[in-house]
């Protein structure tokens, strides 16, 4: 809200400004009353506030390090090198500027993910693609110095001079920790092999980012936003210290770093905690003695938010995500398929996926401004909030110690990132299954007539537990690149385990989970559950019930058809209403009416619908009548708030007994 005048709009001199105090009174006497903090004040997750309005601000700025467009990245996660090839030039001739290599093993595969014992098989999956002219990224994952290792060897095969390319080696040991649960030594000795890998591909001419902090694990297992840049910083931080005690220069080992960030479906969120991320590692590079340079940011939309169910849905939370990681200024951008909760997705939603970043940016134009939230109080509000936040979480990280462990290692290893990311897994499971928190198409507006998408007829590849008894851990990397080249397989460059670390691995979660599994219970079924709507009165006294109770029987994949009710003269003809009961072969009915038709006939109809063999529930709060209507046969209160997921587990038991 701006008080001032602009200069450039002189004419808004002839109106007097409006102030905050005449707006608050406006709005006091719209609630009548009722509170302003409850009706017109939110809060996030971290506790942070969310105004209705904001004054015009200004804040820090932290720009990225090239303006103009973001970079569009496709995921490459098919395990067959044929058609891995096939999607990739589909990928980048469709629009797509960046390639995420995804193997096999990393938890952004989902079980699938690029297989490539050799660099030949590599070779052959990337035939075609002219490595000079894209972005490469490796996705974190088990083997990452392998991995890193293959890339390299393959750049050198085809004779590209390292400078020129633009690769992201994707090495990330903690990330690799949180979400699956083990390193494979002890950490001083990971700083070390990290340290020399990457000195060995500088020494060949490889620019980086050598490391990505991969906040995805986090984010999976319920993480806030705060806590999600928390776990960055903190993570940022353990690898300065153990490539800075291997005697990379501290601004070299801060070179070497890169983020991959969750654009989730809340936009104002999604934007503050982006540019928070810029201004934060800037604060952490002002800390270290440096001089501040750009964060390198990618960002990928959110797994947690997509639905197996109506999955036409995850076009508008891809889309939503996608605005707001372009819009908080990511260098680049995977949106994920909307059909990739179900399976590996096909071409089509590949497509779709390129397309939603090809018309923000083209048709949109979201990449001609540098920074489109500055100025807007309310982003310029959250951001702050969001660095004081996110900075308390880094420092609580930083302060964890466990044995020789410090920081984030410490907080991995005592359990206390667990626990405090267990804690908001509740407050979001609680959300959801109450709909404080709505799934639409799932938990809200559910199909449950809706047709099957299309996906990859393949199965996920198997993990493979197998490790070599001896060690290369002496080897130097550059040797491992030159065999690597002359044809050895991968698991010639791979270290036996030594004095592994283990902790206990994050959960990945989707909020669409619990209602997933009622609906794939009640789809199992040889007839689909039935619950009997008995509406009474007129249909206006009865649609706003009924169609709640519809749509909250539905998301269970419960059918509540309802009709024309049954009304006659002005009341309800009750025994017309059991007759229809009895022909639905339904166990269940739910009363749904006024609070006046409850009044007046709620225990009547409750008590004949419980003598014709009916469970009988009520949708609304049953308030003074409760008693009566419990004493006539009402079991049970259906209404907003109440715990929806426990409510259609007891409904589809009663349907199905």
């Amino acid at each position: 809200m701006n008080t001032a005048a602009s200069s450039d709009l002189p004419y808004l001199d002839a109106f007097p400004g409006p102030s905050r105090e005449a707006w608050r009174a406006a709005v006091d006497k719209v609630l009548k009353g009722a509170d302003f903090e409850k009706k017109l004040v939110a809060r996030t997750a971290d506790g942070i506030r969310i105004e209705p309005l904001y004054n015009a601000a200004s804040g820090a700025r932290a720009f990225r390090s090239e303006a103009g467009r973001w970079h569009v990245a496709a995921r490459l996660d098919h395990p067959q090198e044929q058609a891995a090839q096939a999607l990739a030039i589909a990928d980048l001739e469709g629009g797509a500027d960046t390639l995420t290599l995804t193997p096999a093993g990393a938890s952004a595969a989902r079980g699938y993910g690029l297989v490539a014992d050799d660099v030949a098989t590599l070779d052959r999956t990337l035939g075609g693609v002219m490595l000079d002219l894209i972005r490469l990224r490796l996705d974190p994952a088990p083997q990452g110095r392998v991995n890193a290792l293959m890339l390299a060897a393959l750049i050198e095969k085809r004779g590209h001079a390292p400078a020129d390319l633009s690769i992201e080696f994707g090495l990330d040991p903690i990330g690799v920790l949180a979400g699956q649960g083990s390193l494979a030594a002890p950490w001083p000795e990971v700083g070390r092999r990290i340290a020399t890998v990457i000195a060995a591909l500088k020494q060949r001419g490889f620019l980086g980012p050598f490391i990505t902090i991969d906040t995805r694990p986090y984010h999976e297992a319920s993480a806030s936003e705060a806590q999600e840049l928390g776990a960055a910083l903190a993570t940022a931080v353990a690898y300065l210290r153990a490539l800075e005690a291997q005697g990379l220069p501290l601004a070299e080992a801060r070179d070497a770093i890169a983020f991959t960030l969750v654009a989730d479906t809340d936009e104002f969120m999604t934007v503050a905690k982006f540019r928070a991320a810029r201004l934060l590692w800037s604060r952490v590079q002002e800390a270290c003695g440096l001089s501040p340079k750009p964060a390198t940011i990618h960002a990928e939309t959110a797994w947690r938010s997509l639905t197996r169910r109506d999955p036409w849905v995850n076009l508008l939370r891809g889309t939503v995500a996608a605005f707001s990681a372009g819009v908080g200024g990511a260098d680049s951008l995977t949106v994920l398929p909307f059909t990739t909760a179900l399976g590996l997705p096909d071409a089509f939603a590949r497509r779709v996926a390129r397309n939603t970043q090809l018309i923000l940016l083209e048709e949109s134009n979201l990449w001609r401004v540098a920074d489109p939230a500055a100025g807007a109080g309310g982003f310029e509000a959250l951001t702050q909030a969001l660095c004081e936040q996110g900075w308390s979480r880094f420092q609580d990280l930083e302060h964890q110690r466990a044995g020789d462990l410090q920081g984030m290692l410490a907080a991995l290893a005592n359990g206390h990132v667990q626990q405090g990311l267990a804690r908001e897994r509740d407050a979001a499971a609680k959300g959801v299954t109450t709909r404080r928190t709505p799934l639409t198409g799932t938990s809200e507006y559910p199909n449950i007539r809706e047709s099957a998408v299309s996906v990859l007829d393949i199965a996920p590849v198997g993990k493979t537990t197998s490790r070599p008894s001896g060690s290369t851990a002496e080897r130097n990397p550059g040797e491992i690149i030159k065999s690597l080249i002359d044809g050895a397989q991968r698991a010639e460059a791979l270290i036996a385990p030594h004095q592994a670390l283990a902790i206990e691995a994050l959960p990945s979660h989707r909020l669409a989970e619990p209602f997933e599994a009622l609906r794939d219970r009640a789809d199992a079924q040889p007839t689909r559950p039935v619950v009997f709507l008995a509406t009474l009165g007129e249909i206006a006294d009865f649609t706003a019930r009924a169609g709640f109770a519809r749509n909250l029987f539905e998301a269970g994949g419960l059918a509540a058809p309802s009709g024309d009710g049954f009304a006659q003269r002005g009341a309800t003809d009750l025994d017309a209403l059991v007759g229809a009961f009895r022909g639905s072969g339904a166990k269940l009915a739910c009363l749904c009416g006024s609070d006046a038709a409850y009044a007046e006939e709620g225990a009547a109809a409750a008590e004949l619908l419980t003598e014709a063999g009916a469970t009988v529930w009520l949708a609304g709060r049953p308030g003074d009548s409760e008693a009566a209507l419990n004493k006539a046969g009402v079991s049970s209160f259906i209404f907003t708030g109440c715990d929806v997921v426990e409510t259609l587990e007891r409904a589809q038991a009663l349907a199905s007994a």
